[in-house]
């Protein structure tokens, strides 16, 4: 009887330790709260696109609220807030409320962008695939780098309209075996006579992607032979585990 009643009292001890050190934690915390908030608001103040933008602490996490006119500008205040001493973390509830976009319209602006972006350096390797609803934007897609892939996000969250944006695009492998099948594989396509003109404009190559032995051709052709021979050219490719044919026919390309 006596053992367990040390062992309610051990166990007691020990919850009443955990509770002061918790709180003691949470007091330690708390008191930085007003010097966070005034860092935090200083930091914005710095920036005439965060005017109308506000921020209040609890416990060490930072709120931002208001509104700004571009949706890197909402990211841009979070990391300004990241920064500040003390803070433990931030919830960004900013609305992004710049000029009204339809969605067909930024779709056309960001899928224009997004073709020419990173010509003359892995633009034949990268693709991309847009979805947007209410002005959030969902990109797909792969990338030869990570700077490919930031460039694209990059343009995205800087193009008024866009609300927000959900990121689902992968990097490509960077193993010497995919970078060989890579380079043969746009060498073995654009070295045809008949598909060498998809050279000739950036905005609508045959896009290359190469991931883990897995090939795959995405892009615009101007017709169903020109998409066949390509096909044919990727499955002569020796040490392709996989060949996917995804370009589409449209006869104002080429």
């Amino acid at each position: 009887m006596q053992h367990l009643v040390r062992k309610v009292m051990g166990a007691l001890a020990a919850a009443t330790l955990f509770c002061s050190l918790a709180a003691a934690q949470s007091a330690s915390v708390t008191r930085f709260d007003s010097a966070i908030q005034q860092q935090v608001t200083n930091k914005l103040a710095d920036k005439s696109e965060f005017r109308n933008v506000r921020a209040s602490v609890d416990d060490g996490v930072v709120t931002l609220t208001g509104t700004v006119d571009v949706y890197q500008q909402k990211l841009d205040a979070a990391k300004r807030a990241r920064k500040v001493e003390h803070a433990t973390g931030v919830r960004n509830l900013i609305d992004v409320t710049g000029p009204a976009v339809s969605d067909a319209q930024l779709q056309a602006q960001l899928s224009e962008k997004l073709r020419y972006d990173r010509v003359g350096y892995d633009n034949l390797f990268n693709y991309f695939a847009l979805g947007i609803k209410d002005g959030v934007v969902t990109v797909a897609g792969e990338t030869l780098t990570d700077v490919g892939r930031d460039s694209a996000l990059s343009i995205i969250q800087r193009t008024p309209g866009v609300k927000d944006v959900v990121d689902n695009i992968s990097v490509s492998s960077v193993s010497p075996f995919d970078n060989d099948l890579r380079l043969r594989a746009a060498r073995a396509i654009y070295g045809d006579s008949v598909l060498s003109r998809y050279s000739l404009d950036p905005a609508h190559p045959i896009r290359i992607i190469v991931d883990g032995g897995r090939l795959a051709l995405y892009g615009s052709v101007n017709n169903a032979m020109d998409k066949q021979i390509a096909g044919i050219r990727a499955n002569q490719l020796f040490g392709a585990f996989s060949v996917e044919n995804h370009l589409v026919v449209d006869k104002k390309i080429g």
